[in-house]
């Protein structure tokens, strides 16, 4: 159990070659390693999130994360989710808005846990683009507080990654 869990830490923050398989057999014999924790740019550190200006910070930790994020916002109603995307896409705030739902949701609001049937959003981009895309999503959405969530792309494929740059390229 130990060498799986530590083959898993091993890929998750990019190591490779023998200090990878140094590790696995260090852990395999019970020696401790210092854990590490997720800096900023893994946990979507935001700066000032309820107005939506957010920034992420370059990570020594993870420095694999590619500079692009897929981030996801829901919604309560399929046309809104749709719109949403379009908005994003229209505006080359994102290259691609996927639509998904409806799908179950429990949560606490205004001190009642509350369930809903939601949309899901999912929207690609560069890093760059967050705090813009953010700004808009948090205009254009129902809610009062919509889910804004961010989360770093550690690989892709590189022709995948550069039709995102294209993509979002602003015109000129």
């Amino acid at each position: 159990m130990a060498v799986a869990v530590a083959v898993v830490l091993a890929v998750a923050v990019g190591e490779r070659g023998p200090s990878c398989l140094r590790r696995d057999r260090d852990l395999a014999r019970g020696e401790r390693r210092p854990a590490r924790v997720a800096s900023d740019v893994m946990t979507g550190h935001a700066q000032n999130a309820h107005s939506g200006d957010a920034t992420l910070a370059q990570d020594p930790v993870f420095p694999h994360v590619t500079g692009f994020l897929q981030v996801q916002t829901t919604t309560d109603s399929r046309a809104e989710a749709i719109e949403l995307g379009r908005a994003a896409v229209a505006a080359r705030l994102a290259a691609c808005a996927q639509v998904s739902g409806p799908v179950a949701s429990t949560y606490w609001w205004e001190g009642e846990m509350e369930r809903a049937e939601e949309w899901l959003v999912v929207m690609k981009l560069p890093a760059e683009r967050y705090s813009e895309l953010s700004s808009l999503l948090t205009r254009l959405h129902s809610y009062d507080e919509p889910e804004i969530i961010a989360t770093p792309i550690t690989a892709g494929s590189p022709g995948y990654l550069g039709w995102i740059t294209d993509e979002t390229t602003p015109a000129d």
